[in-house]
């Protein structure tokens, strides 16, 4: 049985993991720390959010374990791929998600949103659903906008509504997939102080996949850098930022050269052309 004090609240075990014949994960190991911001970042197509699906339950690592420690609800250290339907759905209720962009139900009002997964999984009045959704609305600064459609809203707006259903149900663990993805500065800003607002004051563990260098690694206790199926960097922002590894130190300067090449592996130019010429 893990006690409460326990350090980590999400643990990678030697995972492996692909999509057919196309490694992602290969023998992946590291932790999420309880209470803190782990941001999750590399190129694109790496596996960022393939981590975020195995920890959700809705993929099975083909090999190691990932294991949830202590979630309430769970009781003790269980692994995700083993869990029963009903231990699973338990689980995810102890869970937040942010998608990218936002999917709200653009049927539905920005309060009605909010209140959705509270209407979903809890059997609250909706005098008590009403308290709760404007608490959480007024969290994000946006109490005063329960009336509008998701089209009446701007993008940050949304992501900031996005967020407020994310905590409806008070979750231990929210993740965010790519929360700054097409924010202007003022709302990027905003909504990276949120993250690390909330997940200071409600006492989350947070993990958050980004591209965005500088503000993730402003709000980031611990930098995870996934590359080519291995960890390849893990550490404080300050300790990924001066990684010696080759890819790390292309990746965090936006270098366009590096192991990471611009040129796809081709014929060489002078057999390219001159096979063009002979034809």
């Amino acid at each position: 049985m893990v006690t409460p004090s326990s350090t980590s609240l999400v643990e990678f075990k030697n995972v492996r993991f692909g999509y057919g014949q196309r490694l992602i994960l290969d023998d992946v190991s590291f932790t999420i720390p309880r209470g803190k911001v782990t941001a999750l970042m590399g190129a694109s197509g790496g596996g960022k959010t393939t981590v975020m699906r195995l920890i959700g339950g809705q993929f099975k690592a083909q090999q190691g374990q990932v294991m949830l420690h202590g979630l309430k609800g769970s009781g003790e250290a269980l692994d995700v791929g083993r869990m029963h339907r009903d231990a699973l759905y338990l689980a995810r209720r102890r869970m937040g998600m942010l998608f990218q962009f936002g999917a709200l139900f653009t049927d539905l009002s920005v309060f009605d949103n909010v209140a959705f997964p509270l209407r979903e999984h809890t059997n609250l009045s909706e005098d008590l659903i009403r308290d709760v959704v404007l608490m959480k609305l007024n969290a994000v600064g946006l109490r005063g906008a329960r009336d509008l459609m998701p089209s009446e809203v701007s993008g940050g707006m949304a992501r900031r509504v996005a967020l407020a259903r994310a905590i409806a149900l008070d979750p231990e663990l929210v993740m965010y997939d790519e929360p700054f993805a097409g924010l202007d500065p003022i709302s990027l800003g905003t909504a990276a102080r949120l993250i690390r607002q909330l997940n200071d004051a409600m006492g989350l563990t947070s993990i958050v996949v980004s591209h965005d260098l500088e503000e993730t690694f402003h709000i980031a206790d611990q930098v995870i850098i996934i590359a080519n199926g291995k960890i390849a960097a893990q550490g404080t922002p300050d300790e990924v930022r001066h990684s010696a590894n080759p890819l790390v130190h292309q990746f965090v300067n936006a270098l366009p050269e590096g192991p990471v090449r611009f040129h796809y592996p081709a014929a060489s130019v002078d057999a390219d052309f001159s096979t063009g010429a002979a034809q």
